[in-house]
């Protein structure tokens, strides 16, 4: 019932203008929160960018605000069209229950602003599908490195590249195949995909294939990415079992992780391979 109640809201935080290819505005999405083993809270958050082709970058500061507490508290610069789901948490300690924080961003000259709060109705279960037993694919960045599941903690991993040279991405993703029937019906192609995007950075990505297929044997996925500009990037890798984006809108269960990637410039040393993080996610 909570999902469904968070669905809701969720729509009614976008605002009702037709959509068009650019010039239009983005709206943060609260989509929940769930509790800590250590009592802390996280904050799921996504965001909508209404325009149907353009991609916009917004830097941290007045236009692309958390606070108190902020400006900078994780979240995106770069924007991706239409609904992305998950894209990043803020932890949150053990005494904020009855505070409240405000996203705000300004896309366009529009300004939006999303108050993120502990209602007991937005309470979220991203790590597990109570009706089906379903749970999130699980990534590694090694064969024998640690696992993730769920929501970004974090960042997963880190490389170092240099500008304009192809970058090498390589995870492994496995699911435990646990299908609603009714979905399973419905659901055309692979069952476990995986999607590769800009988070944050000074300059352009190019991926040579933003949605590398998953090799069934070992769930191998492999693609590359050239940055244009020098500088520090975060980008974000997501796998999503059959229920889809967002989980078709029920918080779960798709697996987002978070890559750091420090980009040299000409002549500087060449990438290095990417290094899991210290500790895994729960699953």
């Amino acid at each position: 019932m909570a999902s469904v109640f968070l669905t809701l809201w969720a729509a009614l935080q976008l605002p009702l203008e037709p959509a068009r290819d650019s010039g239009m505005n983005v709206t943060a999405a609260y989509e929940g929160w769930f509790k800590n083993p250590d009592g802390t809270y996280s904050l799921l958050v996504g965001y909508f960018n209404r325009n149907l082709k353009e991609e916009l970058d917004i830097p941290v500061g007045p236009e692309n605000r958390i606070e108190p507490g902020g400006p900078d508290r994780g979240q995106p610069t770069h924007f991706l069209p239409r609904r992305q789901w998950g894209v990043y948490t803020i932890t949150v300690p053990k005494d904020f229950p009855g505070k409240e924080l405000t996203w705000t961003l300004v896309a366009h000259g529009k300004e939006t602003q999303i108050p993120m709060r502990l209602n007991p109705l937005w309470e979220v279960e991203p790590y597990k599908d109570a009706a089906q037993g379903n749970t999130p694919p699980l990534v590694r960045f090694a064969p024998d490195g640690p696992a993730l599941q769920g929501p970004p903690r974090g960042m997963s991993a880190s490389i170092e590249g240099t500008v304009d040279a192809p970058v090498t991405l390589t995870v492994w993703a496995t699911d435990d195949a646990v299908i609603d029937p009714e979905r399973k019906k419905e659901h055309k192609g692979p069952q476990l995909t995986v999607k590769w995007s800009k988070f944050r950075g000074p300059g352009a990505v190019r991926f040579e294939k933003p949605n590398p297929d998953v090799d069934p044997a070992d769930g191998k996925a492999t693609t590359t990415a050239t940055f244009d500009t020098p500088g520090d990037y975060i980008l974000r890798l997501q796998a999503n079992d059959v229920s889809g984006e967002g989980g078709s809108g029920f918080q779960c269960c798709w697996t987002n992780a978070h890559v750091a990637v420090k980009v040299g410039g000409e002549g500087e040393p060449r990438s290095t391979p990417a290094s899991g993080a210290d500790r895994p996610r729960r699953p």
